[in-house]
């Protein structure tokens, strides 16, 4: 055997030997996984779910591909066939209905946050609102609410106002947005003389609006949030890694720095 046969065998024992150790590293490194899932969450999330979202994917090495809506909107997406993963719902009405319909992941629904519905104005309004009952003023034209037929917090709105005897009296001065977000819009910009909102968006908003009343929890449901696994979704285990995760010390945490309050004690 030549000199020359001897060093392309040495060659070739030395590439064997590479990767045969690099097979062996890798098998005692966590695997990352390939691909995404679908999370249809309500808008009210966007912030804090996009930064939980992050962090699922530093986790795992799977990415999340968020579809932020009014949550009726979102449930009816999903009733007619749409690939979700994941839904999160401002409200429970929404998760019901799903549920009735056999589309949620058995013991996949947890509550995981809460939230506060309040009434805002525009920065630097002179209007003399300070409470809802002021929203009958003559001089106060025009209200951004949610469209109650699919927002959650239009649902909790109109709760509201009709328990404080207000829903006939404000009903020709109410605005109608498909998502609390575009409430928010409407009041940030000035297009209306109040909005009622989350006090998560309130804060979010920082000092483009002012918060002039907090409803009574008393006067409408209790703004629970719910999170499921949806059949049909294409990667189970990992929505419920998702889940789990948003239900985590850190997931709340994040839920937390962005207003978020924790569950009701009775879940």
């Amino acid at each position: 055997m030549n000199r020359g046969t001897l060093t392309s065998i040495f060659i070739i024992l030395c590439g064997l030997l590479l990767v045969a150790c690099s097979a062996k590293g890798s098998s005692d490194e966590p695997k990352l996984q390939a691909g995404s899932i679908t999370v249809s969450a309500a808008v009210s999330l966007k912030d804090a779910f996009t930064e939980i979202g992050e962090l699922y994917k530093a986790r795992t090495g799977r990415s999340v591909d968020f579809n932020f809506g009014a949550s009726g909107a979102l449930q009816q997406q999903i009733e007619n066939g749409a690939p979700v993963d994941v839904f999160a719902s401002a409200g429970e009405k929404q998760m019901e209905v799903l549920a009735g319909k056999d589309l949620l992941i058995a013991g996949s629904r947890k509550d995981f946050a809460r939230n506060s519905l309040v009434l805002i104005t525009p920065k630097g309004s002179d209007n003399k609102i300070v409470s809802f009952s002021d929203l009958v003023d003559p001089a106060v034209k025009k209200i951004a609410v949610g469209n109650p037929k699919t927002v959650p917090a239009g649902q909790y709105a109109a709760e509201l106002l009709g328990k404080a005897g207000l829903q006939e009296k404000l009903r020709d001065k109410l605005i109608f947005a498909e998502n609390v977000r575009q409430v928010l819009d409407y009041v940030v910009r000035g297009e209306v003389d109040a909005g009622i909102v989350y006090s998560t968006d309130a804060r979010q908003a920082g000092s483009e609006v002012k918060v002039v009343a907090t409803a009574d929890e008393s006067s409408h449901s209790p703004i629970q949030y719910p999170i499921a696994g949806i059949v049909g979704g294409k990667h189970p285990d990992a929505a419920q890694g998702f889940i789990d995760l948003v239900l985590s010390s850190e997931g709340q945490a994040v839920l937390r720095k962005y207003g978020f309050v924790g569950p009701s004690k009775s879940q």
